[in-house]
């Protein structure tokens, strides 16, 4: 939940979104931020912030200055404060991230998400994805939508989308430097900078980091480059490329068995010397032409990824995705519409080899791999009075995955063995939007959300296995706003799922297994507050509340599903003016989740207690610290889900441990 400097920035971006008039109302209100964060104009944010007014369910912007005085090396660093988001580290870049349960029992990478990066997919053409080419320390804010109510980014999943935005020249001009150092050898620097002239502008950024991490066989390395470079034609017409760059070598310190991730959290898997090396290059282009009263985006993208992964076995990956989507926003007086598509290519070059302790050894698999998957989507809002917003639309989505195993060892060698599996799937939304007053919004919608099956569920380890893919009804209702010193954004959900996707670990090593439940039921709060108690006292509150069961299953009855615990919250306290404050926080995991589906494990929940400060030296520099863990609790903060845990289940990963970081930012 983003918190404006500006009082009066709300009531402009909700009155300028009923109108139809939001860009025009943000654009007049931006405002300057201090010179020591990335990105020196919130005029993008605030453009995202009409979005979500216009949105009849859970959505929210984080900005930079949310999470500016953090050492940022994941996506729960920059979400933790993002209400319905639930980010657990594992180690390194590695982190569980789940909205409404979406990839519940996903073990390894991400699914059930669309992640993008300035408008384009980073999730791979089979819609399965890594977060770790997003490089937190570059962005101007993230858009999160949680939902159906992502619609407009082509997503259709039960957990929606998170979008994270760069700067540009124009928003973030000059040199910026940051340089963190801290616990465990860690080491970090960002350089970037940003020109503008009257047509065209550019920002670059280069950033590296270095750590041997909090466990044993955890060390990490990466460098990586983003850029974009726009012009405008005139005053109808703009164009921007984008261009990414990541290099990225992590070691896999591997999940424990329950007594060592308690007594010893620091101890790490060195069987194998499993990790995970990724050298990547994304490139993109989007054009915006304004027709007047509507607007037209297109685009188009190429993603290139080298996957180097130890585990098991050896997994050498080479893939190739590319693509392209378009969408027309457009706004009448009682009437607005956007009509829009997506569609993605990819193929995969996929070799396992004899793991001989992280060297390549005889290959034991070797299959293509080819992914589609598409979609067109609209969605009509009418102003039926001026407080008053109908929104009714859907998403029709159809994809395919095709693998040509080419060679399997454990079948006698070369097989020639093909599968092929095609999904199409419309998902309906409707909902309504109340503005109450100014600056209050209530909302409600029904949405259905589908989500097809990857190579990950697909081709477990060989050949294709019948998994078929997961629908949802959902239904939410909530509110955002602010009132006298209270800003708000709380929703509540019901999802009743079919199919769901689910997964349990085999083994320590080895890749989950997935199946189709039968029904399941997630339901939840998200609720974010915000009280700003005088001009140097801040106290920021999400809580999140997690009900995921099944449903009268044949095996598990109406067993509580495994992974994520019910009861999340956490609050930061800021303490201070904006060039000096420091700001203790809490995270407070009531209860710990399930480990297996029959339930015979619970973990314990438990208290982290941090604190993060800031002081301006000058004008243009600044210092800050992040402590984390300071009472070094020993706790489990994630799992992996299996059939029945036992004493020798290798599934738990420790919470972080004690550390700090400190560093300096500064633009010249």
């Amino acid at each position: 939940m983003n918190n404006l400097k500006n009082g009066s920035a709300m009531s402009l971006v909700v009155l300028g979104a009923m109108l139809g008039y939001a860009p025009l109302a943000v654009a007049d209100d931006a405002m300057l931020y201090q010179d020591t964060i990335i990105v020196t104009s919130n005029a993008r944010t605030l453009e995202a912030e009409a979005l979500v007014a216009k949105t009849a369910g859970g959505a929210d912007i984080v900005s930079h200055d949310d999470y500016a005085d953090r050492f940022l090396v994941s996506l729960r660093d920059t979400l933790a404060f993002s209400p319905g988001v639930y980010t657990q580290p594992r180690y390194g870049q590695e982190v569980r991230i789940s909205i409404r349960g979406s990839g519940l029992s996903r073990g390894y990478h991400m699914r059930g998400l669309t992640l993008l990066q300035d408008g384009a997919p980073i999730n791979l053409a089979d819609d399965n994805g890594d977060f770790q080419e997003l490089e937190p320390i570059f962005f101007d804010h993230l858009e999160v939508f949680r939902g159906a109510n992502a619609l407009r980014f082509g997503s259709g999943t039960l957990g929606g989308a998170i979008n994270g935005v760069t700067p540009t020249g124009r928003t973030a001009p000059g040199v910026y430097v940051r340089g963190d150092l801290g616990s465990n050898d860690t080491a970090r620097l960002l350089v970037s900078g940003g020109v503008a002239g009257d047509q065209l502008d550019g920002w670059a950024a280069l950033s590296t980091d270095t750590s041997d991490g909090d466990r044993d066989h955890a060390a990490r390395g990466s460098v990586r480059f983003h850029g974009n470079l726009g012009y405008a034609f005139n005053d109808k017409v703009t164009t921007r490329f984008y261009a990414s760059v990541n290099q990225i070598n992590q070691e896999l310190p591997g999940a424990l068995t329950r007594a060592p991730a308690l007594s010893d959290p620091k101890t790490g898997n060195f069987f194998g010397d499993q990790g995970r090396d990724v050298d990547s290059l994304r490139v993109q282009n989007q054009t915006m032409i304004d027709l007047g009263s509507s607007q037209l985006k297109v685009g188009v993208f190429l993603n290139g990824k080298s996957l180097f992964h130890p585990i098991f076995q050896v997994i050498d990956q080479e893939t190739l995705d590319r693509g392209g989507f378009a969408r027309w926003d457009w706004a009448g007086n009682r009437f607005e519409a956007t009509v829009g598509a997506e569609a993605r290519f990819g193929e995969v070059d996929y070799k396992r080899y004899v793991n001989n302790n992280g060297a390549s050894g005889a290959l034991t698999f070797d299959a293509a791999q080819e992914a589609f998957t598409s979609n067109v989507y609209s969605e009509l809002r009418y102003h039926a009075t001026d407080k008053l917003t109908l929104i009714g639309g859907g998403i029709y989505a159809n994809g395919k995955r095709e693998q040509f195993e080419k060679y399997n060892m454990f079948a006698g060698g070369p097989t020639g063995v093909k599968g092929e599996k095609a999904f199409n799937a419309f998902s309906p939304k409707f909902g309504a939007l109340y503005q109450a007053t100014p600056d209050i919004q209530f909302y409600g919608n029904l949405s259905k959300s589908a989500e097809f099956p990857g190579f990950g569920e697909l081709a477990q380890l060989a050949a294709f296995v019948p998994v078929e893919k997961q629908t949802a009804w959902t239904l939410e209702a909530g509110t955002r706003g602010r009132a006298s010193m209270a800003e708000w954004d709380i929703t509540i959900y019901r999802s009743q799922l079919d199919g769901e996707l689910l997964q349990y670990t085999i083994g320590p090593d080895v890749p989950a297994s997935t199946f189709n439940a039968d029904e399941t039921v997630h339901q939840g709060i998200e609720a974010g507050l915000s009280l700003a108690l005088n001009d140097w006292l801040h106290l920021r509150q999400v809580y999140t509340w997690s009900d995921f069961t099944f449903s009268g299953d044949g095996q598990y009855g109406d067993n509580t599903l495994p992974v994520v615990p019910e009861h999340v919250y956490r609050a930061e306290l800021r303490i201070g003016t904006d060039s000096l404050h420091a700001s203790p926080s809490l995270e407070w995991v009531i209860d710990g989740p399930c480990a297996d589906y029959n339930n015979t494990t619970k973990l314990d929940g438990y208290v982290l207690l941090g604190a993060t400060a800031s002081w301006s030296i000058t004008e243009t520099m600044d210092l800050f610290l992040d402590a984390r863990n300071l009472t070094d609790e020993n706790a489990i903060g994630d799992v992996s889900a299996v059939i029945t845990a036992d004493p020798a289940s290798a599934i738990y990963y420790p919470v972080e441990r004690r550390a700090l970081f400190g560093g300096i930012r500064a633009r010249f």
